[in-house]
């Protein structure tokens, strides 16, 4: 019973794994037919491109073909042509050889005289840049001396306006200078005067009156007093007076300074400053 029964669930399973199995090749085969009639529609698609391709590059053979036989052609008339041109070429070299080589002796020449030429050209820049050099040094030159001209212009005009104003201060001075030293040597010679008259009188005054010692010597000092601020007052106008001298001899020596310095001979002034003369000397 046991054998029985496993016998026919053996029976049932072999039945289903058979049904299985043909449902299983059922559908590879599906697939296998599915796949073939996918890659004959691929293969007939790249065969028909492929066919197509190759269609086309054999036309463009083809055309390309017929256009180099048409160039060939064409390459033949030329060369045929330039063959001709060749024979006249020559035709004319052979008579062109005489010139030719005259024309090589000139240019044998030529040169020749332009390795001449170019050492000229050399000199002549050389000449050009030296000549720039000196244009421009004598430019220089010109300012430099129209700037000399100008300031020696104005030199002038300084040295005439100073020369005026020397000229003027020294007419001015002196006159100055003269008076006053007229004014103070006559008051020196009146104040001499009047201590000459001063002391005359007092001689008179001491004869005539008959003062006694004490008074007499009392009125001595008062008069060497009123002799001695005199003397005093002398003493002064004498330093005023040798100051004013001395002033005007250092401005004579400064101006002779200041024209031998401008290059004017003191013989141009027409006149001949003259020094004063100190007291003492």
């Amino acid at each position: 019973e046991i054998e029985a029964k496993y016998t026919k669930k053996m029976q049932v399973l072999r039945d289903e794994l058979d049904l299985r199995r043909k449902t299983e090749i059922h559908e590879v085969e599906e697939r296998k037919n599915s796949q073939i009639s996918e890659l004959m529609r691929n293969h007939e698609k790249a065969f028909s491109d492929i066919k197509n391709y190759y269609n086309d590059i054999t036309l463009k053979n083809l055309a390309l073909i017929s256009l180099l036989k048409e160039q060939m052609e064409e390459m033949k008339k030329r060369e045929n042509h330039l063959e001709k041109e060749k024979a006249d070429v020559l035709l004319q070299n052979k008579q062109l050889k005489e010139p030719l080589q005259q024309a090589q002796e000139q240019v044998s020449e030529l040169q020749k005289k332009l390795a001449h030429y170019d050492k000229d050209k050399e000199a002549l820049t050389n000449t050009k840049a030296r000549l720039k050099v000196t244009q421009k040094e004598l430019k220089d030159l010109q300012w430099e001396h129209e700037v000399l001209e100008q300031r020696f212009s104005k030199v002038q005009a300084e040295r005439d306006e100073l020369y005026q104003k020397f000229t003027k201060a020294i007419n001015e001075v002196q006159q100055k200078t003269g008076f006053k030293n007229l004014l103070l040597e006559r008051k020196l010679k009146g104040l001499l005067s009047v201590l000459e008259k001063k002391e005359v009188e007092l001689s008179e005054v001491f004869a005539a009156s008959s003062l006694d010692p004490g008074a007499l010597s009392l009125v001595s000092h008062k008069l060497e007093d009123v002799l001695n601020s005199k003397n005093t007052t002398i003493k002064d106008l004498q330093l005023q007076l040798a100051r004013v001298c001395k002033a005007h001899n250092d401005m004579l020596q400064t101006f002779e300074a200041k024209l031998t310095a401008f290059g004017i001979p003191l013989d141009n002034l027409g006149f001949k400053p003259l020094a004063s003369p100190v007291l003492g000397q």
